[in-house]
């Protein structure tokens, strides 16, 4: 009367783990595009909209100032010159500005360029909103071309009064030369443009 112990059926335990592996690699793979929707829709990590906005709703907030600061830097260090013409402006929310970025392709060749933009701090992007931007579409440049380039854009009057300082950035990417922008539109489903 020997009964053999009753041995654990591996095969149900493989198949689990096997599922739960597949499980995460599904979870990681579909992060990028939801953290990307994420962000446009918070305005989390500085993310500006891709959609070009409509305008000011309602009267601007005359009794409030804050200061939108520029800074532009090219991807890599390739040859372009890449500027806003003023550092910083003091504006109203509510109220439609115009700020303008000088581009030079310092190259001997034509090229196409790409420029993303970013605001800080990160929550705030949400509340600041491009109606006419060189961001939203490719740029191509002859050989040795400058321009001046419009930036318009309104901080929504419901930016938290805490915020004093928005800071737009924008990185130059020349694809041209094979670069790529950090942030990928498609993967994200949206459009040349931005808020």
């Amino acid at each position: 009367m020997n009964e053999q112990p009753a041995r654990p059926n591996h095969t149900k335990t493989v198949s689990k783990l096997v599922l739960l592996v597949a499980g995460m690699f599904a979870f990681g793979f579909v992060m990028v595009p939801l953290y990307q929707v994420f962000c446009e829709v918070t305005g989390f990590n500085g993310f500006v909209s891709t959609e070009a906005s409509t305008g000011p709703v309602g009267e601007a907030n005359t009794d409030r100032k804050v200061t939108v600061e520029f800074v532009s830097t090219v991807n890599q260090s390739h040859p372009w010159s890449f500027r806003a013409a003023e550092s910083r402006m003091e504006v109203q929310p509510g109220r439609l500005y115009t700020a303008y970025f000088e581009i030079e392709n310092q190259q001997s060749s034509s090229s196409v360029t790409q420029i993303i933009p970013s605001v800080a701090p990160g929550a705030a992007g949400r509340h600041f909103h491009k109606t006419e931007c060189f961001c939203f579409t490719e740029q191509s440049f002859a050989a040795g071309e400058t321009r001046k380039m419009p930036v318009t854009f309104y901080v929504d009057p419901a930016l938290p009064e805490r915020t004093t300082t928005l800071t737009l950035s924008y990185t130059l990417f020349d694809l041209g030369a094979g670069d790529e922008p950090e942030f990928d539109e498609d993967a994200a489903g949206l459009h040349a443009g931005a808020r």
